[in-house]
């Protein structure tokens, strides 16, 4: 543990291993659906991969679509750059992602759920067939109609956007869907669907272990309870830990620093570069809801010391986009190539530093115009590492 002026509560909900699966399910089936919705809802819990929307509601909203059948969806494609954390849940405590997903089934009257596997992790389906097996027991034991199965994905980054991993699933090119309708309605196979994150299904296990009241005994208003974060890059302490959400950037670096931290990148690839100017005033929650600036993550924190050159990491990140843009829209299969063309250029000389400045534009029109969050999001990066280390952009 580190000796400085604060020390971050490092809080063990996830990964604790003292709970009986069967028993929480029982006592949770034997309450209402409204009760259940109401706890989650009272909760606060918001989807933990970095989206944020609230679990509570997305559960009640699919509940009451008339249409039928209704699928529960774990998305377990992890393939943001710099997040490690579902990984460790399905192989530490898939019990507490298959209940919670039992609990939803429960909720919205679904008889069949999946497991959405990042192809990467197959090495992993062998473990979560025997965990399925013991779970399929206690569905039977507790008379409820559920059958969980495991879909292994190919490799694509751009299948972790729930429309596009829907299209995988359906045997189709893995490319986002236009919104609306959303998947509380039209999801899986055009059906009512529940697409919930790996670590969002854990957390509504501990909800229904706990309670919303002490869930929300963590973190701050409207950024309620603890957050897996995925440490790397610059830090003596590498790994996974829970922390509350709501703490600034300045206290997460003095906890997981190597002393000499000048950025730390929140949320992956496709998250925001906080330089050491703005750790303070920066805060990992939801958006105008915390002191300062709020930033919200899926659970990748990349610490970067002053050997790093910001700019052969912004360089990395358009490399990564560019590939994996399905290239379904022009904003993203172009902008991606335009952006890493042009501070190649800018950093030969061929182009003037003002060149950033048009680049800069080119991110807000792809902000605004890009199908999906692959597209949108890629000025997030872009813009916090050429606004604030411009001058590694040019020399």
């Amino acid at each position: 543990m580190t000796t400085k002026m604060k020390q971050l509560k490092r809080i063990d909900l996830i990964f604790n291993h003292e709970d009986d699966c069967k028993e929480i399910l029982k006592k949770s089936f034997a309450r209402t659906n409204e009760e259940v919705i109401n706890e989650m809802v009272n909760s606060g819990l918001k989807g933990r991969g970095g989206a944020g929307f609230p679990t509570g509601l997305k559960w009640k909203l699919t509940a009451e679509a008339e249409d039928s059948p209704k699928y529960v969806i774990c998305n377990a494609d992890e393939g943001e750059p710099g997040t490690f954390k579902d990984r460790e849940i399905l192989t530490r405590v898939p019990h507490k992602v298959l209940a919670g997903m039992a609990m939803c089934a429960k909720i919205i009257g679904s008889r069949q759920g999946y497991i959405y596997l990042r192809g990467e992790y197959k090495f992993l389906v062998p473990q979560l067939r025997e965990e399925l097996v013991k779970f399929h027991q206690i569905m039977d034991e507790l008379n409820l109609d559920f059958e969980v199965d495991i879909f292994l994905g190919s490799g694509a980054y751009i299948c972790g956007e729930e429309s596009a991993l829907f299209e995988s699933m359906e045997g189709k090119r893995g490319e986002p869907r236009n919104k609306p309708p959303y998947p509380t309605e039209c999801g899986y196979l055009n059906k009512p669907t529940v697409i919930n994150n790996v670590e969002t299904l854990a957390h509504s296990y501990t909800i229904m272990k706990y309670g919303a009241k002490k869930f929300r005994e963590l973190g701050v208003k409207d950024s309620w309870g603890s957050k897996l974060f995925s440490v790397s890059g610059d830090t003596p302490i590498p790994g996974i830990y829970e922390l509350e959400l709501g703490m600034s950037v300045q206290d997460f670096v003095d906890d997981f620093g190597d002393g000499d931290t000048k950025a730390v990148q929140v949320g992956g690839a496709s998250g925001f570069l906080v330089p050491r100017k703005r750790f303070a005033k920066s805060h990992i929650g939801y958006q105008g809801k915390l002191t300062g600036v709020s930033l919200p993550t899926g659970g990748s924190m990349m610490i970067f010391n002053s050997s790093r050159s910001m700019y052969n990491v912004l360089d990395n990140y358009l490399d990564f986009f560019q590939e994996e843009s399905c290239g379904q829209c022009t904003p993203c299969r172009v902008g991606c190539q335009q952006l890493l063309k042009g501070i190649k250029a800018v950093k030969r000389g061929e182009k003037p530093a003002v060149y950033l400045d048009k680049l800069l534009k080119l991110t807000d029109t792809m902000r605004l115009t890009a199908k999906c969050g692959l597209g949108q999001s890629v000025a997030n990066s872009f813009s916090s590492i050429v606004e604030n280390f411009r001058e590694e952009m040019i020399y």
